[in-house]
């Protein structure tokens, strides 16, 4: 017997991929990329999860979602969370992908790691069968950290599994969890604050602005992921980055279009412009970079990039407040 789980590389599902492999069923794992779920995109399983999986001695697969999760993004069909959270909708596309690869790996169900009550929008009773008859899975999608609460599913009717040894958590609390985690010694999870970034209000506020004035597509999210963000005009951005770190992810994604600057006497911060822009917004983006500079002077030169051209740009220092109004987040 051979089960698919949903590894995401926190506590509860490494948890419930390892009470199914305690009952003796063979399980595989699949790592689910989205362009939301880590800090910078990248079409690979994270190495932390990796090492998750190889401490469960499970097989890792991965499945990425990118395009077709930004136009999930834009009109949820079950609306959205607190933010811009689809919750219900991204779990029954993960699910659906799922289901995909569980019949092409020979698998006969899914496992995940959901909890009754842990997240008011996708995991009360009434989302979890909207959820399951959404994505064609009926009967075939096992929680085992939830199970005695919820209708046995076909594993357990078929004897696969015992119902028995799965377990009743519902709500918010994690205690059991941690428990258990100590007990099985199983470590190197993911913390559950660093999850979905459309959970986060000040991204969301960055997404907002982005599908409000641009089309959304993959490089310009991860753009979002960096800096301060600044609306200067309907057509153009202004992004400041606050460390060496986001200052080289931003030379990665410049365009040859943007508008690059960089302080003449400070590595950091650097700015880019991206969009429609003239002479008076070039300068108002040179002043809102000097706002941001540590050096204790009152004027400074700003070295503007454009295509192959650059120039250079005296440039007084003024209280970052001013520009305030003109911030996204």
């Amino acid at each position: 017997m051979k089960a698919l789980s949903l590894f995401s590389g926190g506590l509860d599902s490494a948890l419930a991929t390892k009470m199914i492999l305690d009952q003796g069923v063979e399980v595989v794992g699949v790592y689910i990329a989205t362009p939301f779920n880590t800090k910078h995109f990248k079409k690979s399983i994270p190495s932390v999860v990796l090492k998750l999986a190889q401490s469960l001695n499970i097989d890792l697969k991965l499945i990425i979602l990118d395009e077709e999760y930004l136009k999930l993004v834009k009109s949820p069909r079950y609306g959205f969370g607190k933010n811009l959270n689809p919750c219900i909708d991204c779990k029954i596309m993960m699910l659906k992908s799922a289901k995909k690869l569980m019949q092409k790996l020979g698998c006969e169900f899914i496992i995940t790691g959901e909890v009754v009550g842990q997240r008011g929008k996708s995991q009360t009773f009434s989302a979890l069968r909207i959820i399951e008859k959404e994505a064609s899975l009926e009967g075939r999608i096992l929680r085992p950290l939830s199970a005695k609460l919820l209708k046995p599913t076909l594993p357990e009717i078929k004897g696969w599994v015992k119902r028995d040894n799965l377990l009743d958590l519902k709500g918010r609390s994690r205690k059991r969890q941690l428990e258990l985690a100590m007990r099985w010694k199983i470590r190197g999870y993911l913390s559950p604050a660093g999850g979905c970034l459309l959970t986060d209000p000040s991204f969301c506020r960055r997404l907002v602005d982005l599908i409000n004035y641009k089309d959304l597509n993959l490089e310009e999210v991860e753009l979002l992921k960096i800096g301060r963000h600044f609306r200067l005009s309907p057509d153009y951005k202004f992004i400041v980055t606050r460390n060496i770190q986001e200052s080289d992810t931003l030379a990665r994604l410049r365009k040859e279009k943007d508008l690059y600057f960089k302080l003449k006497d400070e590595i950091t911060p650097v700015g880019l412009g991206r969009g429609g822009w003239n002479q008076d917004l070039k300068i108002l983006s040179a002043k809102i970079l000097v706002s941001y500079s540590s050096l204790k002077k009152s004027k400074l030169d700003v070295i503007c990039f454009f295509d192959k051209e650059k120039e250079k740009l005296e440039v007084e220092k003024e209280d970052k407040r001013k520009f305030e109004r003109f911030k996204i987040t």
